[in-house]
């Protein structure tokens, strides 16, 4: 039998023995607003990796480009943990600091960023670019944490408060730069001498085409696979695996200015000179992100 809508807030408003239908009514109420407390509840937990990688604090610009860097399959690749020590060498402005600074603080872990050296003979440019990052780290240390800045460079010091204590090392896209500096060999180093005995170093780089020669100061930004295992094993890390997570078959790796010709950088004129507004930049647009291989090395026990 139907009861109609008026006959209905008939009941829902009875009193003595209309009570049961009252709890009726608001039996039903509940089961209507279940959903939208569910909806709520839904996402990834909280201090999950796939938290940390969603989460709003992260800009749109960044997360726009998850479909090439892949931070979530790229950390687990490197075998990241919530309990781990991990080091950062330069963060740049923290692209990946802001996925696991906020993933260790909520799993006990500990950042170190060993960002650019400062003091006398800095780069100017540099040095803003790491108080820009202190300062927005420090500006929300319930989410951050407290993350420990040291410095990576000529004449720098360990990047770790104790030496062979650190669980991961990670180099993400500078090795070139490092090697037009001289110091790519310091890099190797200084990750081993940080690392525990079986600690993991990973490495992100463009990747330059097997059959090409490899320029000592990697002036276009792509670095040899084989010349990056090689800087590793010298330094006494022992290969443990690849993935092609970070590949882009698309990038032919001859661009006028580069690897920066290609996005997020979009160089339009070689570096000291002004913007080329009239620059073409859309077949390179179309290329997307470098090339890239993804290493896996780890420190003997």
């Amino acid at each position: 039998m139907t009861v109609s809508t008026s006959r209905r807030l008939f009941l829902c408003g009875a009193s003595a023995g209309g009570m049961l239908l009252v709890a009726g009514c608001n039996r039903n109420k509940k089961v209507e607003e279940a959903p939208a407390r569910q909806a709520v509840a839904e996402g990834p937990p909280e201090g999950s990796l796939e938290w940390a990688v969603e989460g709003p604090w992260r800009s749109d610009e960044d997360k726009a480009r998850d479909q090439w860097r892949h931070p979530m399959e790229t950390l687990r690749f490197f075998g990241l943990q919530p309990t781990m020590k991990v080091v950062e060498f330069w963060p740049g402005g923290g692209w990946y600091t802001d996925i696991l600074a906020p993933y260790l603080n909520r799993g006990k872990g500990q950042l170190f960023v060993a960002g650019f050296v400062e003091g006398e003979g800095a780069d100017p440019a540099q040095v803003a670019v790491n108080n820009a990052l202190k300062a927005r780290l420090e500006s929300d240390r319930k989410l951050y944490g407290k993350v420990e800045f040291t410095n990576f460079g000529v004449g720098s010091g360990s990047v770790v408060d104790a030496p062979g204590t650190a669980d991961l090392a990670l180099f993400m896209r500078y090795i070139h730069v490092w090697m037009a500096a001289g110091i790519a060999e310091k890099a190797f180093a200084d990750a081993f001498a940080a690392l525990r005995p079986g600690g993991i170093l990973g490495v992100e780089q463009h990747r330059l085409g097997p059959d090409e020669d490899q320029d000592p100061a990697a002036a276009n930004g792509y670095v040899q696979e084989a010349f990056v295992r090689q800087l590793a094993e010298e330094a006494g890390f022992v290969f443990v695996e690849s993935s092609e997570i970070n590949a882009n078959p698309e990038d032919t790796k001859n661009h006028p200015f580069g690897v920066e010709t290609l996005p997020p950088t979009r160089r339009s004129s070689a570096p000291g000179e002004p913007p080329n507004f009239e620059f073409d930049h859309s077949k390179y647009d179309a290329i997307g992100e470098s090339d890239r291989m993804t290493l896996k090395f780890r420190k003997p026990e």
